[in-house]
């Protein structure tokens, strides 16, 4: 059977980075290209959540004005509760005319609308509830997620690599055995790495926390799956 060559991607360290390098392997059998997803759950500690205020004047100027003294006001709630400015961070300022349209058509102009969001991770989660409602006394008037995520989740991404590549393996043999051939050989191995998802149950029961019991905003973490995808390609030998 003819020889053909098949490029691998390894990483090589120059100067301080990582580079790649492209490698020709010579083979003699055919070779099966084979992507495995793995997920292995973990439970989550830390929270993403956004807050900010939108407020509306007549004019521009006006807008950003009233914006900056109630978004303040959220700031200097955030560090009152203990949440360091670090783990605050601004993802958006957005100033824009509103209008209404009446019979016919027309246009009425409302005012300007003027935005400011910042999103917040917090670590505690059982405060998340709380800081949301303070936020909210303090004027804040957008709120979104929480978003949850583990602050480490190498351990978790690290069972989900072993577990791809063993899959990877066991089917790789499988198209050796379909095809009549003995075994394999590991050509090319290539990495990626998903976000951290929630993942929700809706079978279970919901405990009620210190969180709930004061009255406060009730949110359940649930559980985050660590995702790894591997794309392996293998020869087939004899």
């Amino acid at each position: 059977m003819k020889a053909f060559a098949i490029p691998v991607v390894l990483a090589a360290a120059a100067a301080g980075q990582a580079q790649a390098a492209e490698v020709a392997i010579a083979t003699q059998g055919p070779v099966v290209e084979l992507q495995v997803s793995q997920q292995v759950l973990g439970d989550p500690d830390k929270a993403m959540v956004g807050a900010g205020v939108t407020t509306r004047a007549m004019t521009a100027v006006e807008a950003m004005r009233l914006n900056a003294t109630e978004m303040e006001k959220v700031l200097t709630r955030l560090r009152q509760l203990g949440i360091a400015d670090e783990y605050v961070q601004t993802t958006g300022i957005t100033l824009s005319p509103q209008y209404s349209y009446g019979p016919n058509n027309v246009q009425r102009f409302l005012g300007y609308d003027a935005a400011n969001n910042v999103s917040v991770e917090l670590r505690d989660l059982k405060k998340i509830g709380p800081v949301l409602d303070a936020l909210v006394a303090a004027g804040a008037n957008n709120l979104s997620g929480p978003v949850w995520g583990i602050v480490d989740d190498e351990p978790q991404k690290a069972q989900a690599r072993a577990a791809a590549f063993k899959a990877a393996a066991s089917q790789a043999a499988d198209y050796a055995r379909m095809s009549g051939y003995s075994g394999v050989r590991l050509l090319a191995v290539e990495e990626q790495l998903g976000y951290q998802q929630p993942v929700y149950n809706m079978m279970e029961r919901a405990v009620p926390t210190a969180v709930a019991l004061q009255a406060s905003t009730p949110t359940r973490p649930g559980r985050v799956a660590s995702q790894v995808t591997l794309t392996l390609k293998y020869e087939l030998t004899r």
